[in-house]
């Protein structure tokens, strides 16, 4: 008797290392962000002057800022945010990038052309460049930040979904759809994006990354979150003024960011064992 697609993946992934591991230190920071209230000690902007730039102590376990705001207490808060950039950003990606990359793929001719060259020109540019235009534009703030990522990394999305959907659309239950008069709207999100779904599962997971260093880069550059904001990049920004007297500022929230964004790789190279297709015939 087979088994279902979803058994055998999950039977699949308690032997896939890079899974296992990336979705328990995602679990540990979902975690932490649902309940950061109840596990900081303190609210993240609760200043004590009386310990100003203090190590790591029983009290203060990754020390204190130049305001004597517990980092622990803001690092914890942080994972928040890190969440926040990541949906946000991926919902922002995919509506673009799976629309426009159904429609070229789909359609065709001359709309495929024209939208394949807005696709290359923002995919030329180069990244943080063109990220920096946005929030000029847009103004400074996480919100915005995450716009100016997001619309700089939704082309990866369309030149994956385009290439699917250039794969799908002639094969016969697209046919059959056409013979029972489904519409190109349907054709495209009934028949199509089910099919377009695992790959864009593994893209996802392998972009959210880049998402969350590049928002980070901004942050650290006083162009998204803004103070008192316990985001990352903007706790290294600040700890790098003291990086001589007060390392800790830096680098507790540095091992934060690394901690994540390893976490989504793994998962991300975990994922991409178990469902591309291509790997999995090798």
């Amino acid at each position: 008797m087979n088994s279902s697609p979803a058994k055998e993946f999950f039977q699949s992934s308690w032997k896939n290392i890079n899974f296992m591991v990336g979705l328990l230190i995602l679990i540990s920071v979902v975690i932490l962000a649902i309940f950061a209230e109840e596990i900081a000690p303190f609210p993240f902007d609760e200043a004590h002057k009386e310990a100003v730039l203090q190590g790591p102590s029983r009290t203060y376990w990754f020390g204190t800022d130049d305001f004597g705001r517990d980092m622990f207490s803001r690092i914890i808060n942080g994972t928040r945010i890190t969440l926040k950039v990541a949906l946000l950003g991926a919902a922002i990606q995919l509506t673009l990038g799976v629309t426009i990359g159904l429609i070229s793929g789909f359609f065709g001719g001359v709309v495929d052309k024209i939208l394949m060259f807005i696709v290359d020109v923002t995919w030329c540019i180069p990244g943080t460049i063109l990220a920096l235009a946005v929030v000029t534009i847009l103004g400074k703030g996480l919100t915005n930040s995450i716009i100016a990522i997001s619309l700089v990394n939704w082309a990866s999305y369309a030149r994956t979904v385009r290439a699917k959907t250039m794969a799908l659309k002639n094969m016969a239950f697209i046919e059959t759809g056409i013979a029972f008069g489904e519409k190109p709207m349907a054709l495209m999100f009934r028949y199509i994006l089910p099919n377009v779904i695992p790959s864009l599962i593994v893209l996802v997971s392998m972009n959210l990354p880049g998402t969350i260093m590049s928002t980070t880069t901004l942050s650290f550059l006083g162009l998204g979150s803004q103070p008192p904001s316990p985001d990352w990049g903007l706790a290294i920004a600040q700890g790098m003024k003291y990086i001589n007297r007060a390392q800790w500022m830096s680098i507790f929230p540095g091992l934060a960011l690394v901690y994540t964004v390893l976490g989504f790789n793994l998962l991300g190279e975990g994922l991409r064992d178990l469902l591309d297709p291509r790997l999995n015939s090798q």
